[in-house]
C-alpha cells in the first residue's frame, strides 16, 4: 500500500528520482551508487530511505518508471495527433531522431536489467509502457484510417518494428534498421486508400 506524501514530500521524492535518472543517463547504472545519488540530490541517507524504504531496488524501480514515462513524453506532441500521413511521418522522424541520439545506451533497458527482467517491478513497468504506447498508436491508426480492420494489431506491428529497429540500432549503431522497420510497418497504413 502506497503512503500519501505531502506536496513537499512528493517534490523531494521527485527530485531524488530525477537526480538519480540524470546520473544513470550520464554515467550508466553500474557507476552510480546510493552515495552518488545522495550527493547529487543534496539528500541525507535518512531522507533517501524515508522516500525509498526498499533501498536501491525501490529507487531503481522509481527511476525506471520515470524513464518509461520519458519514452512517451519524448514523442510528444507528435504521438498525440496521428490523424494525417504527414503527422505519421513527423512521428517516425521524431522516433528515429530520439533513438539515434540515444545510441547504444538505453537507460530503461539498463534499469530493468538491474532489477531483473523477470522481477515483478520491471515487468510491470515495461508492460504498462508498451500498453500505453500501443494504445496511443492504435488511437492514431483509428484517427487516420478508421477503416483499418484491427487498429490494435496494426499498432502492435508498428511498436514491434520500433523495438526491433531500436535493438538493431543499439547493436550496430546504425539507424537504418529502425528507419526501414518503421517504413515497412507503416507502408500499408500510409498508402492512399483505393476508393
Amino acid at each position: 500500500m502506497e503512503r500519501e506524501l505531502t506536496a513537499r514530500g512528493a517534490a523531494t521524492r521527485a527530485r531524488i528520482v530525477e537526480g538519480a535518472a540524470t546520473l544513470i543517463r550520464e554515467r550508466g547504472i553500474a557507476a552510480v551508487a546510493m552515495d552518488d545519488i545522495r550527493a547529487a540530490t543534496s539528500t541525507s541517507k535518512s531522507q533517501l530511505f524515508h522516500y525509498f524504504p526498499g533501498g536501491r531496488v525501490e529507487l531503481l524501480a522509481a527511476v525506471a518508471q520515470h524513464e518509461a514515462d520519458r519514452v512517451i513524453d519524448d514523442q510528444r506532441p507528435a504521438i498525440d495527433d496521428l490523424s494525417t500521413a504527414e503527422s505519421w511521418r513527423v512521428w517516425q522522424a521524431l522516433v528515429v531522431e530520439r533513438y539515434t541520439r540515444q545510441g547504444e545506451h538505453c537507460p530503461l533497458a539498463a534499469l530493468t536489467s538491474e532489477l531483473g527482467k523477470s522481477s515483478p517491478e520491471a515487468r510491470a513497468i515495461v508492460r504498462e509502457l508498451m500498453d500505453r504506447w500501443q494504445g496511443l498508436l492504435a488511437a492514431g491508426v483509428r484517427s487516420f484510417r478508421p477503416s483499418t480492420p484491427d487498429p490494435d494489431e496494426a499498432a502492435g506491428i508498428i511498436l514491434a518494428a520500433v523495438q526491433g529497429g531500436v535493438a538493431l540500432l543499439m547493436s550496430t549503431g546504425s539507424p537504418r534498421y529502425l528507419e526501414s522497420a518503421l517504413d515497412a510497418a507503416t507502408v500499408g497504413l500510409l498508402a492512399p486508400e483505393v476508393g
